[in-house]
């Protein structure tokens, strides 16, 4: 038997609670995994509350990221006792996934513990770690720099902005952190963002295809008119990485950006990345990733939390990273 958080749908009322389960419940795979950490990401808070209408099987076992150690495995790359850590690959969502004691899955899915992390280091980190590593990396693959210019983060305070603004900042970039909460100033400072700007400007559509030049690159997790805004205000040949869409999924802009400037707008996607960039981006999460940074970020709980904390991630309520003690 195990514990995990269990999402039922039950004449269209969602409900999450703790139950135990037999380890015979598991989905099938080629790995189980005895998981020490798992964490809340935005996609978590649409499962665990049934806002975002993602799950079609009930009873359900939310959780997009674990880390953990292999127990059982018949998978070549994996062998038992190995450190392991999970984001993506839509677990958590059509699959079970990891806030639970237990977890079946695909080694194909897995990548190893990097030397220099714990598992719950893996997890202050989680899907939002990665993702923002992704977009730092794409950010640079398309020439940005740390000479080249003040680099936006919106959304700084959540879990991908946290991130960002913190690998940005040990990498040598002037930060400029968006944010609609005044309390998260300090916190935001901490992680060494060197300007903080108050986000409702950005949320006002763009009176002009094209705005004074400012920003040589950004990491938006807004989306909407945010996006929209930003895309007038990059510098020429500058670069945008979007990650998330909590500000609205339509994008009304113009071509004006992309023709007259050469704006880049980089898509970035940490769920079904290719295991070779994922292994890249871990690696160098390690390197860029000041760990004592991370820790301020976080946010314990145990899986009896979740159901709160999914509901206050969905309000924007929730700062930085939550890091969920599943055995806690």
């Amino acid at each position: 038997m195990f514990q995990a958080l269990v999402v039922n749908n039950v004449d269209g009322v969602v409900s999450a609670t703790v139950q135990s389960l037999e380890e015979s419940s598991l989905p099938a795979g080629d790995v189980l995994v005895a998981v020490d950490y798992s964490t809340i990401n935005y996609k978590d808070g649409l499962v665990a509350t049934g806002a975002g209408g993602l799950v079609k099987k009930y009873p359900h076992v939310p959780g997009i990221d674990f880390a953990g150690t292999v127990l059982e495995s018949a998978h070549s790359a994996h062998k038992a006792g190995d450190r392991v850590v999970l984001t993506g690959w839509r677990v958590g969502e059509v699959q079970w996934g990891g806030l639970a004691q237990r977890a079946r899955v695909s080694g194909d899915w897995l990548v190893p513990l990097p030397p220099g992390l714990s598992t719950r280091d893996a997890m202050a980190i989680g899907t939002a770690g990665f993702t923002a590593m992704l977009a730092v990396m794409a950010l640079e693959d398309h020439g940005l720099a740390p000479a080249s210019g003040e680099v936006l983060v919106t959304g700084a305070a959540g879990g991908v902005g946290s991130v960002a603004t913190a690998i940005l900042a040990k990498r040598g970039y002037n930060v400029v952190a968006s944010t609609g909460r005044a309390d998260t100033h300090p916190y935001l400072a901490a992680l060494g963002a060197t300007t903080i700007v108050d986000r409702s400007p950005f949320a006002d559509p763009a009176k002009r295809p094209l705005e004074s030049e400012r920003w040589a690159a950004c990491v938006d997790s807004v989306g909407g008119n945010t996006l929209a805004r930003v895309l007038t205000q990059v510098r020429y040949g500058g670069s945008v990485a979007a990650v998330g869409l909590a500000g609205g999924a339509k994008l009304e802009t113009t071509v004006v950006p992309f023709l007259l400037r050469g704006v880049n707008l980089l898509g970035i996607d940490s769920v079904m990345c290719p295991a070779s960039r994922r292994l890249a981006a871990w690696q160098r999460l390690v390197a860029d990733l000041p760990l004592d940074r991370l820790q301020s970020m976080v946010v314990k709980a145990g899986l009896g939390d979740v159901p709160r904390l999914a509901a206050d991630i969905l309000k924007g309520q929730v700062r930085g990273r939550v890091v969920v003690d599943v055995n806690g």
